[in-house]
């Protein structure tokens, strides 16, 4: 018993020296994002009006935007949808809406409302996908930038955005959701990295916010509310410390491998060279910002993926516990599916940052992190039954200063997240929403963290388990028109 006693406190000892070790070089990488991330966002200011969005506006040279925006059974929102796209200002864009073979009325209600018959049109296939049974046009002048393209289902966002991306016109194609909300000026914003990049942009992102609770009018957003309901409310602090802190600190590496599918622009002609979206990926996004850059590698050409730290997209988030972990479990089996994939990279010189920066610290700090977190709490409460029979078997100084670090370092990231976003963006109706968010700053990693923790070890269960990938469907609620 005393040799067990005696193994049990030296792998205690080794396991605390490894979650030091782990959490310091996570603690370490969080300070210097933040560093890189005020660096980025400063010069993102500084160069604003560098070229000045007036210009992009009334210019005939303008860049073509093809948007492109799958919709599977969206009838309640759809109609309003689609006119709130087409009204974005930008000189030179087309919308592509691609009905995913829905079985609810949205086709219908789309031939109605825009006046649309099927029309002849080449079609070329570039990216291999699902049959395609017809394209519309309206034969209302004023709805001429509008393609309706009608496909069979084949159970994948990502096949319905390559038929959108055969079907386009123009070197660029902004990827959305149908149901998400963005500001007129989205087009402008995320085409001007692509003119004033030296480097050739191969994509662009911008935040997403959440429109749960937020005042919006025929598909136009009013005015912008913190969500009242608990899981949205904590989504809203995930979203502004990811975009703002994250992701603009990989754009300043030139190390983004993640645009989100909300909201996305592209290169298309290097989209396509890619393969386009893999329709069997279940984080397609991901997957194919990371091919984008192979390509670009394999042809030795330099290139950059930029991210503006303005929200220019608002999308209804899930609203309850059962969708939620129906969405994280597929992100988090995305993860590991896309780092499976493209495992052959990791520590190849020729692939660059991506290789010996991007990939390692997704799978150290985004894959690996639930799984030491769970074993942590496990070991955790073992040690704390042991200690009932061997009082100085847990060095309980060490537990509690350890967890309150990592607690008061979370809450302040988030703090200053918030902060920032505020500072610069006023994103929210009033001074109390935000002391809202910061309240549920403080209790976001006792009440919702661990059901992100769950999810992902779910997750990683199914995936290995080879269990049947499904998206599953989240029903819209729709948005009730604000009252004039």
């Amino acid at each position: 018993m005393k040799d067990l006693y005696d193994y049990l406190l030296n792998f205690l000892d080794i396991y605390e020296w490894f979650i030091v070790g782990y959490a310091s070089f996570y603690v370490i990488s969080y300070l210097v994002f933040a560093f890189l991330s005020y660096v980025a966002i400063r010069k993102y200011v500084l160069m604003k009006h560098y070229i000045n969005e007036d210009i992009l506006l009334k210019s005939n040279e303008a860049i073509g935007v093809s948007i492109v925006a799958p919709a599977f059974n969206e009838g309640a929102t759809i109609v309003h949808n689609v006119k709130s796209l087409l009204s974005l200002s930008y000189p030179k864009f087309e919308v592509i809406i691609i009905n995913d073979g829905s079985s609810d009325d949205t086709l219908e209600k789309l031939i109605a409302e825009f006046n649309l018959v099927k029309v002849p049109f080449f079609y070329q296939r570039r990216i291999e996908t699902a049959p395609v049974r017809g394209h519309y046009k309206s034969k209302n002048p004023v709805y001429s930038k509008l393609l309706v393209v009608d496909k069979e289902n084949r159970k994948s966002k990502a096949d319905a955005s390559n038929v959108g991306i055969n079907s386009s016109q123009y070197p660029l194609f902004l990827c959305t959701d149908v149901d998400c909300i963005l500001k007129p000026n989205t087009l402008v914003k995320l085409v001007k990295p692509f003119i004033e990049s030296r480097r050739r942009v191969i994509a662009a992102g911008a935040a997403i916010r959440s429109s749960n609770a937020s005042e919006v009018n025929e598909g136009f957003l009013v005015k912008v509310h913190y969500p009242n309901q608990w899981y949205p409310m904590f989504q809203e602090l995930e979203y502004v410390r990811a975009f703002l802190f994250g992701r603009m600190a990989w754009s300043q590496l030139n190390s983004l491998i993640l645009v989100s599918g909300g909201l996305g622009m592209f290169d298309k002609e290097v989209a396509i060279e890619a393969g386009g979206y893999m329709h069997t990926s279940l984080g397609e996004d991901m997957e194919l910002i990371i091919r984008m850059r192979k390509v670009m590698y394999d042809k030795k050409e330099k290139f950059k993926i930029s991210y503006i730290p303005e929200s220019l997209c608002w999308t209804e988030v899930p609203p309850n516990l059962k969708i939620l972990m129906r969405q994280r479990i597929r992100w988090a089996r995305g993860l590991i599916q896309t780092l499976v994939i493209h495992r052959k990279m990791f520590f190849n010189p020729k692939y660059g940052r991506t290789s010996w920066f991007a990939l390692p610290y997704f799978f150290l700090f985004e894959f690996l992190a639930p799984i030491i977190e769970a074993f942590g709490m496990l070991l955790i409460a073992a040690s704390l039954i042991l200690s009932f029979f061997y009082a100085d078997f847990i060095n309980y100084d060490f537990l509690l200063w350890s967890m309150l670090f990592v607690y008061l370092f979370y809450i302040n990231i988030t703090i200053i997240s918030i902060l920032l976003d505020e500072l610069l963006y006023k994103s929210y109706a009033n001074i109390r929403e935000v002391l809202k968010l910061i309240g549920m700053a403080m209790v976001e990693p006792i009440f919702y963290h661990p059901v992100v923790v769950v999810a992902a070890l779910k997750g990683y269960w199914q995936f290995f388990l080879k269990k049947e990938a499904k998206w599953g469907v989240m029903v819209r609620k729709g948005f009730t028109a604000v009252k004039k």
